[in-house]
């Protein structure tokens, strides 16, 4: 490996943050029917950046970081063909919309996990992962993407101009 785990690890980090923040907005946009074409496409690209270095790291046998890295990469196939190689035309509008916010849940999903994990105070509230603090966080990101994808389905409608 060219970098060295510190920096890989920091740059995973930054590209994770990066399409959190990006994809928020995103959400945002679906929410109010605007495409934020720019936006969508850096939130895309970190977001496939971060599930792919997440492979880099060293890990024995089949982990659920690996199941949750393919699970995205998987879903984001889907959600860049339903974006830009239909152009969100019919089915794949619907298709684009619940695959970003999936994209965007699994990669939040693992921030709180990863959270959890690292920092101590965290930790020491859940130091296996199945405490109820724990369970509550993961339920309150799950519910917010769950309620704020079904709104942005219904919410976003947009003509094939507002794309390019």
């Amino acid at each position: 490996m060219i970098l060295g785990m510190t920096t890989f690890t920091a740059v995973h980090v930054l590209l994770s943050l990066i399409g959190i923040l990006s994809g928020l907005m995103v959400l945002l946009g679906l929410l109010t029917a605007n495409p934020m074409n720019g936006l969508t496409l850096l939130f895309l690209a970190t977001t496939v950046a971060t599930s792919v270095t997440g492979f880099f790291f060293p890990f024995h046998g089949f982990t659920p970081a690996l199941g949750v890295g393919i699970l995205s990469l998987l879903i984001l196939g889907a959600t860049i063909a339903a974006r830009y190689g239909f152009n969100l035309a019919g089915a794949w509008r619907w298709i684009y919309v619940i695959g970003a916010v999936a994209a965007l849940y699994l990669n939040s999903f693992v921030l709180v996990v990863q959270s959890f994990l690292k920092i101590p105070v965290l930790h020491a509230m859940a130091p296996t992962g199945s405490e109820l603090s724990f369970v509550v966080a993961q339920g309150i990101v799950l519910i917010f993407y769950l309620v704020t994808g079904l709104l942005a389905v219904g919410r976003f409608r947009l003509r094939y101009e507002s794309l390019v």
